[in-house]
């Protein structure tokens, strides 16, 4: 197991033609890039403003630095390497954008926008705009769960911190820069791929999210998925980053997860529960149980008699999750009522159990499957679409 979730050390932040990409630089890197250039080291502080705070997607919208230094700076940085290839918009304003990567790499990244009231202590109302990114941190997944799209042809390549953290860039520019819901507040890495399999990079771009330089969201209102590696989540858990981890459990005992999770052969939910008591420890942060709901096969009353006595062993809430359809899958999308009650059974044991609403099913909202159905319909060239529905 331990060599099917190897990992590079370095991360090389490739841009085109020899340019290097420049979100995959902290300040003090940049810092150092920019002195070798003979430019002033606070240049730096400059470019991660205009390109963090005021959205510049070029150099030369960069007002405050010379002419000069902006031609250079172009032909030494890449800011975006990727391009769009789809851009869908549902019903109930998800966005999903399929990037492809120089090497023809293709990934997706979400954004799922949410508008809610919120009443304070003293009766006033106020509307909560989130806006949540779900970013992927590998083109394609080594994992291969049964009922998932992104898994359905492997692992093709880890995403370094910079490809990332450009998902959470583009996302951004899809925002209005003026008025309400103008900026990410939360970030979900659940989108293609195992981030704990591309430990160094999932980090490192976790700082650029959460650095005031940077994003500056909050680790709060960050969540990491992982279908559960024990060494990495200890590691995880040592870096005292606080985000919240979420375990993709979808099976309560290990036999039926075997069946569903080839990676559970290997590694006994005992382990996994272990490693999230050590990331409590470690964090304060509960985990959370993360449970995708498949019809007749997970959804049965004794299933969730069992989850609850794994969700009584570690501070955990149990989020369930409805299935998304995949054509080429047998796995079926369960009814509302299976829904409730199952989430019934685990509240009457005491379990914090909420049903995670179900977001832009007409977009090919399942992971990864977008990117297969531009696989197949375009046979791997290049094309630029962008299409809106029902905006």
């Amino acid at each position: 197991m331990e060599n099917a979730i190897e990992e590079s050390p370095a991360d090389p932040a490739p841009g085109s033609q020899g340019r290097e990409h420049i979100l995959g630089l902290t300040p003090e890197e940049l810092s150092a890039r920019l002195a070798k250039l003979n430019m002033p080291r606070f240049r730096a502080k400059q470019i991660q403003e205009w390109i963090f705070q005021k959205r510049a997607s070029t150099f030369e919208e960069m007002t405050n630095i010379g002419k000069f230094e902006r031609q250079l700076l172009a032909e030494k940085f890449d800011i975006f390497t990727s391009i769009v290839t789809r851009n869908l918009v549902s019903a109930d304003a998800t966005q999903k954008l399929l990037l492809q990567w120089p090497d023809g790499g293709l990934t997706e990244c979400v954004m799922i926008p949410s508008d809610d009231d919120q009443c304070d202590e003293y009766g006033n109302t106020t509307v909560a705009h989130r806006r949540t990114a779900c970013l992927s941190t590998q083109v394609g997944c080594p994992v291969g769960c049964a009922f998932c799209a992104s898994g359905m042809e492997g692992l093709k390549g880890n995403l370094t911190t910079g490809q990332i953290v450009e998902q959470a860039l583009r996302l951004t520019h899809t925002l209005p820069k003026e008025g309400g819901g103008h900026r990410l507040t939360n970030v979900v890495f659940m989108g293609m791929g195992e981030p704990l399999a591309n430990f160094h990079a999932s980090t490192g771009a976790l700082k650029f999210l959460m650095a005031p330089w940077g994003f500056h969201i909050s680790g709060r209102k960050i969540t990491v998925s992982t279908v559960g590696l024990p060494p990495q989540m200890k590691r995880f858990a040592d870096m005292e980053l606080a985000v919240t981890l979420a375990i993709s459990l979808h099976a309560p005992n290990d036999a039926l997860r075997r069946q569903i999770i080839p990676w559970a052969e290997k590694i006994s939910i005992e382990q996994i529960i272990d490693a999230g008591r050590y990331y409590f420890e470690k964090t304060g942060r509960e985990v959370t149980l993360e449970y995708i709901m498949l019809d007749g096969v997970n959804t049965l009353p004794e299933h969730a008699r069992q989850l609850a006595a794994v969700a009584k062993q570690v501070r955990a809430n149990v989020n369930l999750i409805y299935y998304n359809e995949v054509p080429e899958l047998p796995f079926k999308r369960p009814s509302g009522q299976t829904m409730f009650s199952f989430q019934n059974i685990l509240r009457s044991a005491g379990i914090n159990t909420h049903i995670r609403r179900s977001r832009g099913r007409e977009i090919a909202a399942a992971c990864g499957q977008l990117a297969r159905q531009d696989r197949k319909e375009q046979g791997g060239r290049e094309q630029v679409i962008q299409i809106g529905i029902a905006k």
